[in-house]
């Protein structure tokens, strides 16, 4: 909203009263019950695909999009939004787990609603990684494209609601992150170009101090309470397993270590600042495990109910992902729910749904 630009009274009644409930009492619809004197009135995502729910719709030249069949065809109504997968994604289930609302739209969705501001917003944006090759690889603005559109946000709501309430809509908020999987997969070891410049310890260190920079730009924001999560098992993913797995299709054990190396600086740069005493009492830094959790279910996929783990729905289930994950491709599964990937990159929803499920049940607290 323009600065100086005349507001209809209609539109600032509805929002602050939003406002005003939303901290007032709990969402009678969470799933997951917080204690009686804390409240999360909204969640922002940053990231890039696994979080992506249709921020790069308007990329035309980039591969990096998702807003066309068979995407989206176990979204409300069979719509392809511009999410990575069948259906919805981490950030959606996130807002419902929380009984915030149903979905989490994305930033520069143009059908996006004044009011969905105060509940949270998505910035993520496919293909984005902590090293900006890998945004240029995609052909996709770099992550501080998402600072600058958080920025943007955060004046335009401030305008709404004043400034004593908009510091205290940040300091309750949960902010996740989610980065590194293009850094690892395309800028280091797709490319080749991260490779031949650095041993993977020296590119990690690179990745973790941008993510740690990341995060403390976005508390100086005035966000408290932010979570990133960790690099998954990269060795599984079903692209991967048809570059390196052989006719087994076997997991990459170099990817694997890659993302176990980087997890583990993660984490202790995490606790670092956790523990620094520049950051306010309240502030909450929690890194979210995302290996072990993936890992054990790709391990152990049927037993959560699956049949396929190594291969994608869509397609043949090798190597498609966005353009190559179309409609004209008579090979995509007619079950989604059956297979742990939906294309040769991303999880199906029912693969997020537990994940986020499991992680919530493992973290939340950290947040309180």
């Amino acid at each position: 909203m323009a600065r100086g630009r005349a507001v209809p009274f209609f539109s600032i009644t509805v929002l602050v009263a939003c406002f005003l409930l939303l901290f007032a009492a709990e969402p009678t619809s969470a799933r997951i019950q917080l204690p009686a004197n804390e409240s999360i009135p909204a969640i922002f995502v940053f990231g890039d695909s696994i979080l992506d729910t249709g921020n790069n719709n308007g990329l035309l030249a980039s591969p990096c999009r998702s807003n066309f069949p068979p995407y989206g065809r176990a979204f409300d109504g069979g719509v392809p939004t511009g999410r990575f997968s069948d259906g919805r994604v981490p950030s959606d289930f996130m807002v419902e787990e929380l009984g915030i609302k149903d979905t989490l739209p994305a930033y520069k969705d143009p059908n996006l609603k004044l009011e969905e501001l105060l509940t949270g917003v998505n910035f993520a944006s496919g293909c984005v990684g902590f090293d900006d090759l890998a945004s240029k690889l995609g052909m996709v603005p770099p992550l501080s494209q998402q600072l600058r559109e958080f920025n943007d946000y955060v004046n335009k709501v401030k305008e709404m609601i004043g400034e004593e309430a908009m510091a205290k809509l940040l300091a309750k908020s949960i902010v996740i992150i989610s980065l590194c999987s293009n850094d690892i997969v395309q800028a280091y070891f797709n490319s080749h170009i991260r490779e031949l410049q650095y041993d993977f310890s020296t590119y990690a260190d690179i990745l973790v101090k941008s993510a740690t920079t990341f995060l403390m730009e976005l508390y100086s924001i005035g966000c408290r309470r932010i979570g990133m999560f960790g690099a998954p098992p990269l060795g599984c993913i079903p692209f991967i397993r048809t570059m390196t797995g052989g006719v087994e299709r076997m997991c990459s054990e170099r990817h694997n270590q890659a993302s176990q190396l980087y997890n583990s600086k993660l984490i202790s740069s995490m606790n670092s600042l956790q523990s620094s005493r520049n950051l306010d009492p309240g502030a909450r830094l929690v890194y979210l495990d995302l290996y072990d959790p993936m890992m054990h279910l790709i391990v152990n996929y049927r037993s959560y109910g699956f049949e396929v783990a190594d291969k994608g729905c869509c397609g043949m289930g090798q190597v498609e992902m966005s353009v190559l994950c179309n409609k004209y491709n008579p090979y995509t599964c007619t079950d989604g729910s059956k297979y742990v990937f939906w294309d040769s990159y991303h999880p199906t929803e029912k693969t997020y749904k537990l994940l986020v499920s499991q992680c919530l049940a493992s973290y939340l607290h950290n947040f309180l």
